[in-house]
């Protein structure tokens, strides 16, 4: 993913909209295989299964704990062979997570179904390091490495975007036609995408030689640090928000995480270059106190209202820690190490993912379920404190 001076300018002939249009596209189709069978996959090991909220969190944060530890990898790859190399091979590896999704509703046995979508799980996070990590390569490559944040925020617009269609549509599809066919949209979506790239022009492979995953956390784990602790927000909503529904009696919980994702993506709209014109510390404040208010309605709220209220106030307040967290951390790192930069920064968030749902779901244990948005509040008041030791080390 290191970028050369010859990838550093978006090629004269190629505008803007064409450089970046099929990326987000790509992304947004790829992302759907994650985004869609998000609350679906807590219904079905909760309800269908039969297992507690521990196993739902524990499955459902196998996934980015398998893109955790393989995104530096991914990132060496699309360095020595190219993004493009790293796309093909990602989305199929992710259309295969769907055909274990539709084998889990084979009459197994509980124990049989959910050892399909654990393996299920591990297979998506692979596939997603892959094509995630190359495709914002690739879009850098293609766009130049001064609109790093351009990429950031339009590739991040295609993951939430896939977010507020994704989930509502795949537990409207998991009650009207089962699991089944939210596997076999699974497979689709990502086979999509790669046709789609397919058409895509490479760009060169320039990484030289390996850097030492040490060297690279080093220099960006503060900025990642607080994209984790911001990340924590979602991770709750993702793996808890459709049983928090059921234990409170209420209905249509993918009208919570509509909010959530068209929020995320009108804030990203309005505000990509709020982090340029009023700094990226000031910004993610604001942002990251509204993540704050928005998980403690959904903490408290007495009627479903008000956590699709909160659940707005969390979209919004997320949107803009990736980018302006990302500018930095990018900028934190010579050229040379840009590109592998990108995927660990991203990784940061994967660790959130994978580590929380499985904690929350043992807290949720003795303290409810709804303790898992009182566990999201605090990260992001965490996030606050740290973020005055980030604008020192950017400005270092």
């Amino acid at each position: 993913m290191t970028l050369t001076r010859s990838d550093a300018l978006t090629p004269p002939a190629v505008s803007t909209f064409s450089a970046l249009s099929p990326i987000v596209v790509a992304v947004f189709l790829g992302f759907l295989a994650f985004s869609v069978p998000l609350g679906a996959l807590s219904l079905e090991i909760g309800h269908r299964l039969g297992f507690d909220a521990v196993v739902v969190g524990a499955v459902i944060g196998l996934q980015s704990l398998a893109t955790l530890v393989t995104r530096h990898k991914a990132g060496g790859l699309a360095d020595h062979r190219g993004p493009r190399f790293a796309v093909l091979w990602g989305l199929p590896i992710t259309a295969s997570s769907g055909l274990l999704y539709d084998l889990s509703t084979l009459p197994l046995g509980a124990d049989g179904s959910l050892a399909l979508l654990v393996l299920g799980q591990l297979i998506m996070g692979l596939g997603q390091s892959l094509f995630l990590t190359g495709l914002m390569s690739w879009g850098i490559a293609r766009m130049g490495e001064s609109r790093t944040g351009k990429v950031m925020s339009w590739t991040g617009i295609a993951i939430y975007a896939s977010l507020a269609v994704g989930a509502p549509v795949g537990l409207a599809v998991q009650a009207a036609y089962g699991f089944a066919v939210v596997g076999a949209v699974v497979l689709i979506a990502p086979a999509v995408a790669f046709t789609l790239s397919l058409f895509l022009p490479p760009t060169p492979a320039s990484g030289t030689h390996r850097v030492p995953f040490h060297r690279v956390i080093g220099l960006i784990w503060k900025p990642g640090l607080v994209l984790a602790l911001a990340t924590v927000p979602f991770a709750v909503m993702e793996a808890f928000l459709p049983l928090y529904y059921t234990a409170s009696g209420w209905s249509e919980p993918g009208v919570a995480l509509f909010a959530f994702g068209a929020a995320y993506i009108v804030v990203r709209l309005i505000g990509s270059g709020f982090a340029d014109r009023f700094g990226a510390s000031p910004v993610a404040i604001c942002s990251l106190c509204l993540e704050a208010v928005g998980q403690a309605l959904l903490w408290l709220a007495p009627v479903s209202v008000v956590a699709v209220a909160g659940a707005a106030l969390t979209g919004a307040g997320f949107s803009l820690i990736f980018p302006s967290m990302g500018v930095l951390a990018t900028r934190s790192v010579p050229p040379a190490q840009r590109g592998r930069a990108v995927g660990n920064f991203i990784a940061f968030s994967d660790m959130a993912l994978g580590v929380t749902a499985p904690a929350v779901g043992l807290l949720s244990q003795s303290s409810g379920i709804a303790s898992a948005f009182l566990v999201g509040t605090c990260a992001t008041c965490a996030a606050v404190v740290l973020l005055p030791s980030v604008r020192a080390q950017s400005q270092a």
